[in-house]
């Protein structure tokens, strides 16, 4: 299936000439080690792969013992994967050969030794790996200056149209939002194709079994073997706090469901703070499972400036798996449930999947996650503002745009309104993300929510 990281990848090959290695970052069963062998394949004259959550312990030690001697390490690793290994003709030459170090952070010593191996400029490199700045695995190493992260996330929505064979319809969305056009004719179905999204959600494996069986049901089962993946990770390589991350996964639907969404502590221990739990959110973000947005307490330049993280919302990394996830009672989503999802039935509020969804597409178009959440007793006073987003150009006034997110056709506005009045000299446009089609009235940009990674 086709991936926008693999044009990042080209760019990173032509402008950087083995100066940098490329560390492609990313969680669990996201098609790191896929599209990195992918652009080995058909970019270079030959390649090598160490898969070093299968490599033996011998091949691991090389990389202690033999780092100072290159050409001996070279020598032992061809003979070993028997593959041929080509190095650069001249310095300015594109490298013939990439090394490919995947699940790099089970073998700290190969990553430490990337400043040498990029230094000796014979060939490119790749790292992938999730988990990789976790304590356990960067313990009694240098991370080398010559290595370059890239995040990988689930596929987008554009990624998933392509891969549904719908490769024109991101095109004429596009457009509609930049005339500040509504799409009229094609809104039902980009709607229809943003709630299959919800459902099968971006990762790799199921997205495929939805593809090939046009089946919820198979696509769910992949879902709930990476579900069990997370949750074995989590018991594995956690540590003694592995108890409480997994109280927070356990708990991330339970919480979503609330109004503001709010992580509450209190549900998982009585008296529980957030300096307990604060390395158990740090230990979900790291490994890419969820994606943590923080109560900026003003909405004006400095959205970190203002970050309090005592507050914080926990979002699944890929609302195809908190569907999974929230809907587990019989271990496994009936194609009964999805459809009604699909065609606005289900009896419920959806306004968690839709909520997790954009902060999930707000996410893969770089952003850091803000919201902006004010109690007070005066009601009036009040307000929850569920995303705020910068611009990407600072000036001295109106950066910052709020975001209502509504997953009903009938709603209020009155946080985004007080939030406008309020705060008027600091924001830029003012946006609602629903599921009617575009319209623009009293300052307010109302998009379909299939237009959220357009912003």
């Amino acid at each position: 299936m086709k991936r926008k990281i693999y044009d990042k990848l080209l760019k990173w090959k032509k402008n950087n000439k083995g100066k940098v290695a490329l560390l492609i970052e990313g969680a669990r069963r996201i098609g790191k080690s896929y599209i990195a062998e992918e652009f080995a394949k058909n970019e270079y004259e030959t390649y090598l792969l160490i898969d070093f959550s299968k490599a033996n312990q011998q091949i691991k030690e090389l990389f202690d013992q033999y780092v100072e001697h290159l050409d001996d390490l070279f020598l032992r690793l061809s003979a070993y994967y028997s593959k041929p290994l080509l190095p650069r003709l001249s310095p300015d030459d594109e490298a013939r050969t990439l090394i490919i170090f995947d699940e790099v952070q089970f073998c700290p010593k190969a990553r430490a030794a990337i400043k040498h191996l990029v230094l000796d400029h014979r060939f490119d490199y790749i790292e992938t790996g999730s988990l990789v700045s976790i304590k356990k695995n960067v313990e009694g190493i240098l991370i080398p200056s010559e290595e370059r992260r890239l995040d990988m996330y689930p596929m987008d929505f554009e990624e998933f149209l392509w891969a549904n064979g719908a490769d024109t319809l991101m095109p004429m969305i596009t457009s509609c939002f930049q005339k500040k056009t509504p799409m009229e004719a094609l809104h039902r179905k980009a709607l229809d194709f943003i709630r299959k999204y919800l459902i099968v959600g971006g990762m790799p494996r199921p997205v495929l079994e939805f593809i090939n069986s046009n089946d919820f049901e198979s696509s769910d089962e992949a879902k709930r073997d990476i579900l069990n993946l997370y949750r074995n990770d989590i018991h594995k390589y956690a540590g003694p706090m592995a108890p409480r991350v997994l109280s927070i996964f356990d708990e991330l639907p339970g919480q979503l469901q609330r109004h503001d969404r709010v992580f509450r502590l209190s549900a998982l221990e009585d008296d529980a703070r957030m300096r307990e739990y604060q390395d158990a959110f740090l230990w979900l973000s790291e490994a890419r499972i969820v994606n943590c947005a923080y109560n900026s307490t003003a909405p004006n330049i400095g959205l970190r400036l203002n970050e309090d993280r005592t507050t914080v919302k926990c979002y699944m990394g890929d609302t195809g798996l908190l569907l999974s996830h929230a809907f587990d009672e019989k271990g496994i989503v009936s194609n009964e449930l999805y459809k009604k999802i699909l065609f606005d039935k289900l009896e419920v509020n959806l306004g968690m999947l839709v909520e997790n969804l954009v902060a999930q597409m707000l996410k893969c178009s770089g952003y850091n996650l803000f919201f902006y959440n004010k109690w007070s007793e005066e009601k009036d006073d009040r307000m929850e503002i569920d995303f705020l987003i910068p611009k990407p150009t600072i000036t001295s006034r109106h950066n910052i745009s709020p975001i209502e997110v509504k997953s009903s056709t009938r709603y209020t506005l009155a946080s985004l309104r007080k939030c406008m009045a309020k705060f008027e000299r600091y924001l830029s446009t003012p946006y609602v993300l629903h599921e009617q089609d575009l319209r623009e009235e009293d300052g307010i940009l109302y998009l379909p929510l299939y237009m959220t990674p357009l912003l």
